[in-house]
This record gives C-alpha cells, structure tokens and sequence, in this order.
C-alpha cells in the first residue's frame, strides 16, 4: 500500500526545550505508520536554520548537518510546500505536505508564532491554533482567563525583565506586598515550559536568585505561591468537541517537577491511574475540558492541576498544548490508559489537523 499523506514532522528549534523536542520526535518518527504516511523529517536549528533530508532528526542531535538542504516554508499559500534555500535551486520545491506534525516545545513553536506561519502558508496542521498557542503558553495571560472563566488558580504576580533589571530590591518588595510575604514562592519564565529556568524560594534572597535565572528566558517573569501539593494531570484530546483521558499523577523525584526530575532522575514515578475518589477523578476531567474550550485548544493538550494536600482544593497549574511525546510521556501514556495506544493516537492527531483545516477553509477572508 503506498502512502496517501505527506507528513512533515518539525523538531529541535530555538529554545530551551530543544533537546526534549528531539527525544519527542524520535518516538513520533518511530511510531508513524509509513503505510500510511511518507515522512519528511525538518529538523530547526539551535540558532533558528531549517533543514530538511534524509536522517535530519539524527543528524541535527549529533550536530552533523553538511548534507542536509536548507529548507523553509514560505507565509504565501499559492506556493505550498516545502522550499530549497540551496544556492543552486532556491525555492523550487522539495516536497508538498498534507499535515505538518510540529514536534516543538517552547518559544518559537509553541507559542502560536509557527501557528501564524502555518496559517498564512494555508497548511494543516497537529495541535492548536495562534490563539490557544499563545495563550497556553504564556502563564500570565493563561491564568488570567481562568480566573476569568471561574477556573481556581493559585495566586500570583507578574513583573517584566526591566524591573528587575532596574531595581531588583524594589521587585523583590513588590512582590512580597502582592503575595502577601508569602514562602515559598516559585519563580517561572512567563513563556516556557519543561521546568526550565523555574525555582523554588523560601526566602528574599532564594527569590533574588530564582529572578535573576528565570530572567535568562524571558522578558515577562511569573511568581506564585508554592503549595504542598500534588500534581495531577490529564490528557485532553479533539477540535470542537474535546475528551479527557484519566487522570494520572506525578511523584518527581525532587521536590518539585523539574526538568532533571522529568527527564533525567527515573525515581520520578508516574502513577496511572491517579489513586482519586471518583468524583474528583471527574472533577478534574470536567475542569480540565472546559480549560481547552476556554483557550480555544484543538488537538491536544496536557492540563496539570496541583490538589492541595491540606485543604484537598485543586487549582489549575497550566496547559502545555505541545506536550512531551515520548512514549513514556505522560500525555500518550495517559490516552494508552484510556484505550487509545500511541500509534492510533498519531493517526487521531492528524486526522484532527485535517478537521480543523477543512474548517477553516470554510471562512472568507476577503470580500468578493
């Protein structure tokens, strides 16, 4: 049987979570039916260079790029596809592509950014839309629509790199007064995830620190009350009329999910499903569904809460609309759990990507 789709599977790229997007790729790549797909792996540099050819996904981990071409997709839908950026055959096409699948964590391809180019070049594509990227990616704005829409948070602060940077004693004040001085706090880039540049604090000068790091990655810096919490998650699958999967739990290794922790440390364990009464299990799942509706989600995404141990309240952590897919990831672990294996989760992805293509499609954007 020959393949009926082009896939393009997009990894690496400029972010904290390059690495993770490689070990992400590497299970997809492994997992794509290629009776019914012909892959073409693009693999985006650290520095930001797209590169496309045969064994790129190998190649860009083991730094080995000399033979692959250099690639881009151009913001201009009446020439689709894959272009050469090679001296000798710029622009001519390379290969045409049904769905692209970005296998990307992080800035530059999380955050609706690469959904904006995929727009304008009229591809389909895995995953959610401009808006939801955006909006689940950045933890300000994530929570303030929660709040909004009556989904519990836990409380927080926000401050910009420039405060810091121009009086770094006065943020740390500012924040004491928001949070009520309140210990211990954590400190996260707003736009990131895998835990990167996140600290816990249990006094003014671990806040000092956690400021001055989580600064490294962003302009935009979040601070929360710390909990003495669980961490649940679910897996959140569909367009306009989404599921949940069960709920499952993590028991990191250290005292908090961090990215050695997720990645690195295997005495983190990952219980499925979560051991909850029922009607919490339902709660969350419930809470978890109407959080991706609010966002305006589509395809997927992992939804995290923390379940206090003390009060047994759960708040809603964040969304991560292009989880880890690894297939010991937590979010195509928890849809294996709830009777959808990874290899079929894929082919429900892309199938999901072509849904919301053909949606699209349906809108008029210029007046006749």
């Amino acid at each position: 049987m020959s393949p009926t789709l082009t896939i393009g599977v997009l990894f690496g790229g400029r972010s904290g979570e390059h690495e993770v997007s490689l070990a992400s790729a590497r299970s997809v790549l492994s997992a794509l039916n290629r009776d019914k797909y012909r892959i073409v792996e693009i693999g985006i540099t650290k520095t930001g260079v797209w590169l496309s050819g045969e064994g790129a996904l190998d190649a860009l981990a083991a730094g080995r790029t000399e033979h692959l071409t250099p690639v881009t997709l151009l913001a201009d839908p009446t020439r689709p596809g894959l272009r050469s950026l090679d001296e000798a055959t710029a622009l001519s096409l390379l290969a045409s592509l049904d769905v692209v699948f970005p296998v990307l964590h992080g800035t530059f391809g999380e955050d609706g950014t690469l959904q904006g180019l995929l727009e304008m070049a009229g591809v389909a594509y895995v995953g959610a839309g401009v808006a939801g990227s955006s909006v689940g990616m950045d933890k300000d704005l994530f929570k303030a629509v929660m709040r909004a829409s009556g989904i519990p948070v836990v409380d927080w602060t926000i401050l910009r790199r420039s405060e810091i940077e121009a009086d770094i004693q006065g943020a740390l004040e500012r924040i004491e007064k928001a949070l009520d001085g309140f210990y211990p706090l954590f400190v996260k880039p707003a736009n990131l995830g895998s835990s990167v540049g996140i600290s816990k604090c249990r006094s003014r000068s671990d806040l000092y620190e956690g400021l001055l790091e989580a600064a490294r990655y962003d302009r935009r810096i979040l601070v929360e009350k710390g909990l003495n919490a669980r961490e649940i998650e679910v897996s959140v699958l569909g367009n306009d009329e989404p599921a949940a999967s069960i709920p499952g739990e993590i028991r990191p290794a250290d005292e908090f999910y961090t990215y050695e922790a997720k990645y690195q440390d295997e005495r983190s364990q990952l219980l499925i499903p979560a051991p909850l009464p029922e009607a919490l299990a339902e709660g969350l799942r419930r809470t978890a569904v109407a959080a991706y509706k609010a966002i305006d989600c589509a395809g997927m995404a992992r939804v995290d809460f923390l379940l206090d141990r003390e009060s047994g309240e759960y708040y809603l952590n964040e969304i991560n609309t292009l989880p880890g897919f690894t297939e010991i990831s937590m979010y195509p672990k928890l849809w294996e759990a709830s009777g959808l294996p990874y290899p079929r989760l894929l082919d429900r992805l892309i199938a999901l990507a072509l849904e919301r293509k053909r949606e699209r499609d349906k809108t008029i954007y210029v007046r006749e």
